[in-house]
């Protein structure tokens, strides 16, 4: 070969060699970027699987705490009555009868007697229990059941304390699964006289499970406190192995030991175990109350098998694009993929924000009415977010006699809203289980909002407890709306200028008051309500509000009238606010007031109302004022020593057609005024002795009264027809 020819061929061997280089490098390029998203994949599918797991573990496990909390709030409930009813054993059935009618996952009840409580009845524990539609009684103080020695009664007997027993299959009943709650009852000596129980069905946790559905061979498993397997695909081991007993061919057992441990000590996590040559993900979670934990088992063939195809088809497709034209194809499948994954992050965002929003709502009460057992007050809330989460709440709960309630509103909109939203409404619920004062529980509230608040987001709240023995409100308002409030007109609830939450974490809340009386209501409301816009952008207002509830009704038939003013206000324009309402309509027949003659106006505003509800002329309205005012001035007079503060109660009966029934108590000394003769009203003022005009009143306006002395107290029996 020639100079000439060698000096030619170089550039060509220079320029394959850089060809090849190219090709080296592109293909070490994709290799390097395949591995970088393939990890990248598996650890967004890791974290995927782990979220969907812990998502429909908190779903079940809000519908498991839902059932319990029911059990728990019948007996509870019926307590009170169980601790009545020691001194007429007999009527202990009813009791039991009345939680299973209350309750329809409760199958069995008793009231069970301590041993040696009544001499008379050293064994006595009625039962009452479904057979089929109808309810049947029977008795568990047998010398065959020996009902001291069951872990239902001797625990809670021991310990003093509330108790759910371990799952048990109840071969006698129906051979279904369940579990019994205890509650101890004293007598008025403080002393443990009876256990009263709810044996509550568990056959619904097997389809509550089967519904929890990730991957095609994923499968859910819930263990009893004691390791016992209570639901599992397995019907053969339910409540017939533990879970020790499940670890045939795990190849790690010191794995496996750690992770029944954690499932039985209430832990809650993930981990990973090979059975049968099989790696699986094992996610696991504590059911509160009862001690037990459910854990959801995932394949790994499951989580990444789709993952490993694709990685195999995009090396074989990188290869053959190498092959024909690697610059353009790797530019294709670049593209290709990162289109793949956006697609995918959208899917898995879209089902995120949906199972939020599902987990958000069920942190707000919603079934209406929220007290059914109660008379004495009728409440009603709705919240409807503008987007798939939002930052509106509202929560209730009554607690020691008192109705706690609030509403509020979190500044910014979507996903970190809806987080704000969630921990407000926990705090709430804390500081309301532990605190009476709504300025407090507001103030404890704001420090922890305050701390650490990088995001700068606040929430306007409103606290409120109403004694509903008494009537009196006590609220505190952090910034949001005022209130509307309802008597014989409509008006806005006083508020004092306070900070929302989360603003200034020292900042001192100060706290309002007010006596509510028979049929007064309270509307709270967020602004997207009153700042709803239609397609002209139009607000709703204050005025449209206000006239929206001009017609006086139950709280139920308020909400609806103000939703369907709004939504046909809006139209079909779009939404831009979360709306929420939460209306309290306060009926307790009764008013207590102290023996100051200022306290008089209670009785004005009570018999106000008594006049509005009835639909009394004024000038029957006006006697029955002037009757009940003298009666109560009389107490306030005479009952009580000079300096001496004391209580009265008026009480009213609204229920009779024809009449209305006043009770006028106090625990005053012994007088009654039926015996004090009528003035003579024939004589002038300076004729007159001092005392008997309004005794004379009394009688005159009313048409009978009575008067007894009855345990310490002097009670005044009136009546007037209508």
């Amino acid at each position: 070969m020639k100079v000439k020819d060698i000096l030619t061929l170089r550039p060509l061997r220079q320029a394959a060699q850089a060809g090849l280089m190219l090709v080296v490098t592109a293909a070490l390029t994709l290799l390097a970027t395949s591995l970088i998203q393939y990890l990248f994949a598996r650890r967004g599918l890791c974290n995927e699987a782990e979220n969907r797991a812990r998502s429909e573990m908190e779903i079940a496990k809000g519908q498991i705490s839902s059932v319990i909390d029911q059990a728990e709030a019948a007996v509870r409930n019926s307590a009170w009555l169980a601790a009545w009813g020691l001194d007429y054993p007999d009527s202990l059935a009813s009791v039991s009868r009345k939680i299973i009618q209350s309750n329809p996952m409760v199958v069995g009840s008793t009231v069970a007697l301590v041993p040696g409580y009544d001499s008379a009845r050293p064994l006595f524990a009625p039962y009452a229990f479904r057979n089929g539609d109808t309810l049947s009684c029977s008795s568990l103080a047998t010398e065959e059941y020996d009902y001291p020695s069951k872990e239902w009664f001797s625990i809670p007997a021991s310990t003093g304390k509330d108790y759910w027993s371990e799952p048990y299959i109840d071969t006698g009943g129906g051979n279904i699964l369940m579990t019994t709650y205890s509650y101890p009852i004293y007598d008025g000596k403080g002393k443990l006289a009876a256990i009263l129980t709810a044996d509550v069905s568990l056959d619904w946790l097997s389809s509550l499970v089967d519904k929890i559905e990730l991957y095609p061979n994923a499968y859910s498993v819930l263990l009893s406190r004691t390791g016992k397997i209570m639901v599992s695909p397995a019907e053969t081991l339910n409540m017939r192995a533990t879970v020790m007993d499940y670890k045939k061919n795990i190849e790690d057992t010191m794995t496996y030991r750690k992770l029944t441990e954690a499932m039985l000590n209430g832990e809650t996590g993930s981990t990973a175990i090979k059975q049968d040559k099989v790696k699986s993900y094992i996610y696991f979670s504590p059911v509160e109350k009862t001690g037990w934990s459910m854990s959801i088992v995932v394949p790994d063939k499951e989580i990444y098998g789709g993952i490993r195809k694709v990685g195999i088809a995009v090396n074989a497709l990188q290869t053959i694009g190498l092959l024909l034209l690697i610059l353009i194809l790797t530019l294709t499948m670049r593209s290709q993929l990162r289109m793949r994954e956006l697609t995918k992050n959208q899917d898995r965002i879209e089902g995120e924000l949906q199972i939020a929003s599902d987990i958000q709502m069920s942190m707000v009460p919603k079934v209406f009415p929220a007290f059914p057992e109660r008379k004495d007050l009728d409440l009603a809330a709705s919240i409807v977010p503008a987007k798939e989460v939002g930052g509106d709440l509202y929560d209730y709960h009554i607690r020691d006699g008192k109705l706690f309630f609030c509403i509020g509103d979190v500044s910014g909109k979507g996903v970190p809203a809806a987080l704000v939203m969630a921990i407000t409404r926990s705090l709430f619920r804390t500081s309301s289980a532990q605190m009476d004062s709504p300025a407090r529980i507001v103030g404890a509230m704001n420090e922890s909002l305050s701390e650490n608040n990088e995001s700068n987001m606040f929430v306007t709240f409103f606290c409120g407890a109403i004694d509903l023995a008494t009537g009196h409100l006590t609220y505190c308002n952090a910034g949001h709306n005022a209130p509307l409030f309802f008597r014989d007109n409509i008006s806005t609830l006083p508020v004092d200028a306070n900070l929302p939450l989360g603003v200034m974490g020292d900042f001192v809340f100060t706290e309002q008051e007010k006596d509510l009386v028979y049929d007064d209501a309270i509307c709270l409301y967020t602004d997207g309500v009153t700042e709803a816009e239609n397609a002209v952008h139009e607000l709703f207002g204050d005025d449209r509000l206000i006239h929206a509830l001009r017609r006086r009704g139950s709280s139920q038939e308020h909400l609806e009238s103000v939703m369907s003013a709004v939504d046909a206000f809006v139209g079909d324009a779009p939404h831009s606010d979360d709306k929420t309402l939460l209306f309290i309509r306060f009926l307790t027949p009764s008013v207590t007031f102290s023996n100051q003659i200022d306290e008089i106006e209670k009785i004005h505003a009570a018999i106000d109302g008594i006049g509005i509800v009835k639909d009394l002329d004024e000038s029957l309205t006006s006697a029955l004022n002037l009757a009940l005012e003298e009666a109560a001035t009389n107490v306030i007079m005479y009952a009580y020593p000079p300096g001496e503060k004391g209580f009265i109660t008026l009480a009213y009966n609204l229920d009779l057609p024809d009449r209305l029934e006043f009770t006028l108590s106090d625990q005053g000394k012994p007088f009654d005024p039926t015996k004090v003769p009528d003035a003579d009203v024939t004589l002038g003022a300076e004729e007159r002795g001092i005392g008997g005009l309004g005794i004379f009143l009394v009688r005159n306006i009313m048409d009978s009264i009575r008067y007894e002395r009855k345990d310490g107290k002097n009670i005044l029996y009136m009546t007037k027809n209508i």
